[in-house]
């Protein structure tokens, strides 16, 4: 392609034609959108001008515009645009990034970058959009106020109507982008060698005398090209889904559609669902677009594939999507969604410190974050990972982010969990930052008037705060007649050498050392006091029910193997939370099941890294609303509790069902490569978390050169004996026989969430996000053991 500077003169007649093709993609795709002739959508298309800020001193203009796919924004120093064009020898190529990856469009100086390298008086100009992933922020200055406003409003209305669109929707989305990428002399024709191209942007390689066959099938005008009508056609046999074909043949009775009493039976039959005519009537009102069909209370094909698609066909349970457990159980009654070194986006060696590692963590429903704290300068604390490079963030902020952004997704209690570091004058300045920006939502004394006997519940704390770290004396002295301030204001070093980073204090420092409290600061532990573990029988005796230990993954896993049914009768009455150990420069996790078997409820993981064991902490906590809380079976918060994971005895646990999974096909697979060449050759995993008797894996065959409709047909049986334990994940990986195979998507969610019958399975990406219209398509079956 050539430079921009490089390019023709086009004539006026060009121009316009040009211009009336451009027009044309663009009512498609608008069309698709639901969104003709809206106001924001032209604005958008339209683009303007914005100052980006990079630092105190790069702030430089750049023209932002909505591409004709209405899904990608370009931005250049010049207003320069034309539809896919790409230059690698030119520094002023347009830069651009799809809608599908912002996180978030945010109004005025809410970002690090901008709080800092800009000052209130632009405020109401200001705005950031905030990616997904690892990306770093766009940080813009309109104009105006109004400019500012229209760009977050218009911007926020794309990705809300982009996010609710249909699945269908999603496809024909796609498609129509793709077609336009594919057809490279813009002539609203596709000649066979630009189909064959297309096919390859779409992740299917097909051999010559396929792409040959498919393009003559569609070819009805014998031109030697496909266009209108024939393009749609061959759009059909692309999407056509023969395997829901199938399913809808087997119950359409009436004339090649379903009526209310064969979708029921297929309901119950199939789905395994108590299913009603009422039922059958709401799906078809609300899935079938024949409008005629509709009338006569039929559902036709299309309607069918529709209701395939929808939340109530997916694998995940849709009463489970919400709040569905019972939350006035004391918390830790519940495993809890817990982060360790919150604050870090990347490594622990030298990553950067950031505010939105918080926000980031916090919108995912994480309820324990982890804060490092350390004297700054001019008397402000500082978070960072102490003795390393990572940068430094200021502790107010991190403060006033956490209280922004906490309860954004779930309305459920946070604990704050310190790691004080700080001198006490600088942990006098953390005890007012804290009151003055938390305010009421921070907890400062017991609920009741009374000493407590054991945690308040989820219910109990709703938008509350509470501070787990050190406290200088007993929580049962605040109760006394005559509260008298502690005698001593320090805390050994040895009573923190279980908590964070123990590997690092004994290369800096004398365990033995002091660390002097401020009382103000101590006075706020309530519920969570940080103490040393001396076993589970010391505990049992010495410690009250709000001191809690902090795990080192490695004893913690040890205990979990050789005393599991001590540690889960510790955690029925006391909170533990365990952490990654030191040695995990990278940032990387450990597998959190054994622990979450063992009864503990604080399994902090870094939530900035990418891997398996995210994916399934993830799915833990999947359910319930996203609420960060997910209350533990009966027979692990029962004091008397026989309940070993390891050994597995008889009792109420012992539930051994059959999972049968038949792994169908895939729709969609997103490349791992942008390469044109490169196409992936899928195969599927199914595997079990769970109790060690339940772990296990199975996996397909892979597809050859085939990621947009692979089919499998394979069939899987796992024993599962712990349900109420289990996990289970679906992963995609592209198969390589000279290296790792790598990863394409996946999807995790609690054995007791499955839906039995033909599903859905939605894919997510390394970070956790959904990949718009990507997705496998399988048959469950849970069944009693005999």
């Amino acid at each position: 392609m050539a430079c921009l500077q490089r390019q023709t003169q086009l004539s006026r007649s060009e121009e316009m034609l040009d211009k009336a093709r451009s027009q044309k993609v663009v009512q498609k795709n608008a069309k698709i959108l639901g969104m003709e002739g809206d106001m924001d959508l032209q604005f958008l298309l339209q683009g303007g001008d914005l100052l980006k800020v990079r630092s105190s001193s790069w702030k430089k203009t750049r023209y932002f515009k909505l591409q004709e796919d209405c899904n990608t924004m370009w931005h250049e120093s010049k207003k320069t645009f034309k539809t896919n064009q790409t230059c690698e020898c030119c520094p002023s190529i347009p830069k651009a990034f799809s809608l599908a990856d912002i996180s978030a469009v945010r109004m005025g100086r809410q970002s690090e970058g901008l709080r800092k390298y800009t000052g209130e008086q632009v405020e109401g100009r200001c705005f950031s959009i905030i990616f997904k992933a690892r990306r770093k922020n766009l940080d813009l200055i309109a104009s105006s106020e109004e400019e500012a406003k229209q760009w977050v409003n218009s911007l926020q209305k794309m990705l809300s109507i982009i996010n609710n669109l249909t699945a269908q929707q999603k496809t024909e989305h796609w498609i129509v982008s793709c077609l336009r990428k594919a057809d490279k002399n813009e002539d609203d024709k596709l000649s066979q060698s630009e189909v064959k191209n297309f096919l390859r942007l779409i992740n299917i390689e097909v051999d010559d005398v396929y792409a040959e066959m498919l393009f003559k099938k569609c070819d009805k005008s014998k031109s030697g090209y496909l266009a209108g009508e024939e393009i749609r056609h061959f759009y059909d046999l692309l999407t056509h889904r023969e395997e829901i074909v199938v399913i809808f043949g087997e119950y359409a009775k009436t004339t090649g559609y379903m009526s209310p009493e064969n979708l029921v039976e297929f309901l119950m039959k199939e789905q395994r669902e108590k299913a009603t005519l009422a039922d059958a009537h709401q799906i078809i009102e609300k899935c079938e677009p024949d409008e005629n069909a509709k009338q006569k209370k039929l559902l036709s094909k299309d309607g069918f594939l529709m209701y395939m698609h929808s939340p109530d066909a997916l694998v995940l349970n849709s009463d489970h999507r919400e709040v569905y457990q019972d939350m006035s159980h004391p918390i830790n009654h519940y495993f809890i969604s817990s982060s360790h070194n919150t604050y870090l986006m990347e490594d622990q060696l030298q990553g950067p410190s950031s505010t939105e590692a918080y926000i980031r963590a916090l919108l995912k429903g994480c309820r324990c974050v982890e804060l490092d704290c350390w004297d700054g300068s001019d008397d402000e604390p500082v978070i960072y990972h102490g003795y390393t490079l990572t940068s430094t963030i200021l502790f107010k902020d991190a403060i006033q982010a956490i209280k922004e952004y906490a309860f954004k997704t779930s309305d459920y209690p946070v604990i704050l969990s310190l790691e004080n570091h700080c001198s006490v004058e600088q942990q006098e300045v953390m005890s007012h930052h804290m009151r003055s920006i938390l305010g009421s939502a921070l907890v400062t004394s017991p609920l009741g008037d009374s000493m407590p006997t054991e945690f308040p519940s989820p219910e109990e704390l709703k938008g509350k705060f509470l501070i787990k770290g050190k406290r200088l004396n007993k929580l049962e002295a605040s109760f006394a007649a005559e509260a008298e301030a502690a005698d001593d204001t320090n805390v050994t070093e040895e009573e923190e050498s279980n908590d964070e980073d123990e590997d690092k204090k004994e290369e800096n420092q004398s365990k033995k050392k002091k660390l002097k409290m401020a009382k103000g600061l101590s006075d706020m532990v309530i519920y969570c006091k940080s103490v040393h573990f001396n076993g589970f029988e010391d505990a049992r005796k010495n410690l009250s029910f709000y001191e809690m230990s902090s795990f080192k993954e490695g004893k913690a896993l040890e205990l979990a193997e050789e005393s599991a049914n001590a540690y889960i009768r510790h955690n029925v009455d006391k909170l533990s939370r365990i952490y990654p150990a030191g040695i995990r420069t990278d940032s990387s996790n450990y597998n959190p099941v054994p622990l979450w078997n063992a009864g503990c409820q604080i399994v902090a993981l870094n939530f900035q890294t990418s891997c398996s064991d995210m994916d399934v902490n993830q799915g833990r906590f999947l359910v319930n609303g996203k609420s960060g809380y997910i209350l533990k079976p009966a027979y692990m918060r029962d004091r008397g509790s026989e309940f070993d994971p390891i050994t597995l005895t008889r009792g109420d646990w012992l539930k051994h069902k059959t999972l049968h999974v038949m792994v169908i096909s895939a729709q969609q697979l997103p490349k791992v490569n942008e390469k044109k060449s490169s196409i992936v050759d899928p195969l599927v995993k199914v595997q079990v978390y769970g109790v060690p008797d339940d772990v296990a894996e199975k996996e397909t065959n892979p597809i050859d050169n085939n990621g947009f409709n692979p089919t499998w047909n394979e069939n899987f049986q796992f024993d599962v004996y712990v349900p109420d334990l289990a996990l289970v994940r679906f992963a995609v990986e592209d198969y390589d026989t000279t290296s790792d195979n790598e990863f394409v998507g996946q999807f995790t969610l609690p054995f007791n969430s499955l839906k039995m019958g033909y599903r859905h399975v939605p894919l997510l990406n390394k970070n956790g996000d959904v990949v718009p219209s990507a997705g496998l398509f399988i048959h469950i079956m849970v069944l009693d053991a005999e």
